[in-house]
């Protein structure tokens, strides 16, 4: 028996079935694939199982992936072969929030965080194991960190933001995290191994804000907090970025108050919005 994912996906390319063989019959097939991949999630799809669940031709579907990875729209890992949601899918769907969720009703709390603090101060989300940044705003100090910019994506706990949004999740969804970018981490963030990831979570939670310190970008400093949902789960994070001789002790505690002001009104704005809604 067909997987309903399957009969759904082959439906949405059969229903082309009667369109030429140019445009839009392509931008069906393309658009299916994606969501195909999509739904794989963090392990990524086979190039034979996207065969099957389309039922196109082995050259059709290699021939639409192909274009897809040159696009940047999808990723092929070098190794496993498999397909994964590319880099520019992650640009899109940050300024597609521009108009959704929790961007908009955060946009007065980011400014109002760099101009108090005059530093840089951002908006992150999480998406399956990584954490995206959906916004940087940048305050009047004139020496600016660079770590960040709208639509970069690092692994849960990489970064302020990312790290408070992994300390805000339970131990065994940490542990499931860690083991899925255990690779990844090892590959292009040797700082961070996963003892090191468990030990700055308990830190985080003991100090009640995340410290990156320069651990990314050396002389570049962070806090952040994470920003909650109606079940308590966190939804997305505000963080501040500055040079390292403007984050000291004293003043990480300056700012960790003003994050946390600012992710409880998110909070309590994203609850008044959902009771109208």
């Amino acid at each position: 028996m067909d997987h309903p994912k399957s009969v759904s996906a082959r439906k949405a390319v059969q229903a082309t079935a009667g369109v030429g063989a140019g445009g839009t019959q392509s931008v069906d097939r393309a658009a299916t694939l994606l969501i195909l991949v999509g739904r794989a999630g963090p392990a990524g799809a086979r190039l034979a199982d996207l065969i099957v669940e389309t039922d196109l031709t082995k050259p059709t579907v290699h021939r639409m992936l192909t274009a897809l990875v040159r696009a940047g729209l999808l990723d092929q890992d070098p190794q496993t072969r498999r397909y994964h949601l590319g880099p520019e899918l992650y640009v899109l769907g940050t300024l597609a929030s521009a108009r959704f969720g929790l961007h908009p009703v955060s946009m007065k709390s980011l400014v109002r965080l760099s101009q108090e603090s005059g530093d840089t101060a951002f908006l992150s989300v999480a998406h399956d194991v990584y954490a995206i940044c959906l916004h940087r705003e940048d305050g009047p100090y004139p020496i600016r960190v660079h770590s960040l910019q709208a639509g970069d994506r690092h692994p849960l706990g990489i970064g302020a933001g990312s790290l408070a949004l992994l300390s805000a999740l339970s131990d065994a969804e940490i542990d499931q995290i860690l083991d899925v970018n255990a690779d990844v981490l090892t590959g292009k963030y040797e700082a961070f191994s996963g003892p090191t990831l468990r030990r700055l979570v308990q830190e985080t939670r003991q100090r009640g804000y995340a410290l990156n310190p320069g651990m990314l970008l050396t002389g570049s400093w962070g806090i952040g907090v994470a920003i909650r949902g109606e079940a308590g789960k966190p939804i997305g994070a505000l963080s501040i970025a500055a040079i390292e001789g403007r984050l000291g002790e004293n003043r990480q505690r300056e700012l960790a108050q003003i994050l946390r002001r600012e992710a409880r009104s998110i909070e309590t704005r994203l609850h008044q919005l959902g009771r109208r809604s």
